[in-house]
């Protein structure tokens, strides 16, 4: 009895130990970076990219920072901020990445679970972001940067405005423009609110050509400004850009795009700016778009595929392209051109060519 004894006591002494160093080894097990983003290796990744580096398994967020999370461009590390929330880990540079650029994005053995288990080895991979190193090409408006509005379906204003350059309408008639008491002349119309002509496709020739040029090279524009590829910055601020500064580039959104507070682009007079916006544009009201460093409103497309819309006394800067119409709401102003595949809307607007 007593053996018996003595053999039960070894067995369920054998049995804790084995227990023990079976917990031993499950909390030694080393966490692992299941995923990351981008992807390793990829290429085409937008400028405004957070780099994020996913766990296994919860990390010390203590441990998470700055001298284990690292972004480099070669030898150079680029500054940004670490944050850590759930079991990833992301990465937030201070500005745009380079133009088609490879960066090395790297987690320090440093890094260590919540049970004090550090990575087996660094964790290394690579991504090459889009963009162009060189100038985007400006957008050729052709006959249609010859008119500060140019639309197809009407131009009607509601209130007394101020318009400096050409105004344009094709296929509709000049009856389609209302609000500007125009005054007709052969070929053309004037309007003591227009310092230009206004041109109709019912007026006396060469008119009614000339603005189907135009309008035929409006359409062209858009379909360039619209299929540039390889945008720098995708989603920037999910459509939200109102406090943003603007460097040069392509932007692309399949998203609205708002402006509920003022922007700013900045640039140099032979840079380039092209926004892509799949829905509408909006800007409220008295927001305004400031041009800094040299900037030219001639070189900046808003190419808008549904509505563009701007608020009661706003000011806005550039050409915008858009499919269907334009409003320029009470006071609004804008330095650049108005050119709508529908219509355009002024109140009481001022209007300069750029």
């Amino acid at each position: 009895m007593r053996l018996k004894n003595v053999f039960s006591i070894i067995a369920m002494l054998m049995i804790v130990f084995i227990s023990s160093c079976t917990k031993d080894d499950e909390t030694g097990i080393p966490p692992k970076v299941t995923s990351t983003d981008p992807l390793n290796n990829v290429i085409g990744v937008p400028r405004n990219t957070e780099v994020e580096f996913t766990f296994s398994e919860g990390m010390d967020p203590l441990t998470i920072n700055n001298s284990t999370f690292i972004l480099k461009q070669g030898a150079t590390t680029v500054s940004g901020a670490v944050t850590y929330s759930g079991n990833t880990a992301t990465f937030t540079p201070s500005g745009p990445l380079a133009a088609n650029t490879t960066y090395t994005a790297t987690v320090t053995t440093g890094a260590t679970s919540l049970e004090g288990n550090s990575l087996a080895t660094d964790a290394v991979w690579s991504f090459t972001t889009g963009g162009s190193t060189s100038s985007l090409a400006v957008v050729n408006l052709g006959a249609s940067g010859d008119y500060v509005i140019l639309a197809k379906s009407a131009i009607n204003n509601i209130s007394t405005s101020a318009v400096t350059g050409d105004l344009g309408l094709s296929p509709a008639a000049t009856s389609y423009v209302t609000g500007l008491a125009i005054t007709d002349a052969t070929g053309y119309a004037t309007s003591a609110q227009v310092t230009g002509k206004i041109f109709a496709a019912d007026m006396a020739d060469p008119t009614p050509i000339n603005l189907t040029t135009a309008v035929n090279n409006m359409l062209t524009a858009y379909t360039d400004a619209a299929g540039r590829p390889f945008p720098d910055f995708l989603e920037l601020g999910t459509g939200n850009i109102g406090g943003k500064t603007l460097t040069p580039g392509l932007y692309k959104w399949t998203t609205t795009v708002t402006m509920p507070s003022d922007v700013t682009i900045s640039g140099s007079a032979t840079d380039v700016w092209i926004f892509q916006i799949s829905k509408d544009l909006t800007m409220s009201t008295a927001v305004k778009i400031t041009l800094n460093g040299g900037a030219l409103a001639k070189n900046i497309f808003w190419q808008v595929a549904g509505q563009a819309t701007f608020g009661t006394t706003s000011h806005f800067e550039g050409i915008i392209l858009s499919m269907t119409g334009i409003t320029f709401q009470t006071g609004a102003s804008i330095n650049g051109r108005a050119l709508a595949q529908t219509a355009v809307v002024l109140d009481a607007n001022i209007v300069t060519k750029p």
